[in-house]
């Protein structure tokens, strides 16, 4: 048998689609927008209402290192919330909050921009459990109004529209692989 050959393409998923294969309910679909002459999965996963960068691939050993929270890839998000946000926002998320499935701190969160009482906040991590950007800023009093993933490790979105695919390049893919000690 001849090993299949390895692809990696990034997603920016739009709202209303959900991160997974097949869904029972008939909705749209990630595997469903990467029309791919290869099978590819989703590396982890971004809520149906989440918007952003999805990377998908049939390399599963880089799938595991980036999703596995050992390996510490950091993934960045800009998540619009209620304002204002008070200074002490940050360090209490650095050093962690307690959520009903345990502790959990950013790596780094800063304010981006505010406008007409909504904050836009960047918020890192290098861990992926269910919704949890959103349960956090939520268990800080401040719940999210739209959240987009806008990198994950050294791969960015950019300027890519939602809906659209490309595929990862040579370069990118090197980062990544050099990020999880591939």
């Amino acid at each position: 048998v001849v090993p299949e050959p390895l692809t990696y393409v990034l997603l920016h998923k739009p709202a209303g689609v959900v991160t997974t294969a097949r869904d029972p309910q008939g909705r749209p679909t990630v595997v469903g927008l990467v029309a791919h002459e290869r099978r590819v999965v989703p590396v982890g996963r971004l809520d149906a209402d989440t918007t952003g960068l999805l990377l998908l691939t049939n390399d599963g050993d880089l799938a595991h290192r980036l999703t596995h929270p050992s390996y510490g890839v950091e993934k960045t998000y800009l998540a619009e919330v209620q304002g204002p946000v008070a200074r002490d926002v940050g360090k209490r998320l650095r050093e962690g909050v307690l959520l009903d499935d345990g502790p959990v701190a950013v790596d780094r969160f800063r304010v981006v921009d505010s406008a007409a009482g909504k904050v836009l906040v960047e918020v890192v991590l290098h861990e992926g459990r269910k919704h949890v950007v959103r349960r956090l800023l939520a268990a800080v009093g401040h719940p999210v109004l739209s959240l987009v993933r806008v990198s994950v490790g050294p791969v960015q979105l950019g300027a890519q529209r939602p809906g659209k695919i490309r595929p990862l390049t040579s370069q990118e893919v090197a980062a990544l692989y050099a990020a999880v000690d591939l």
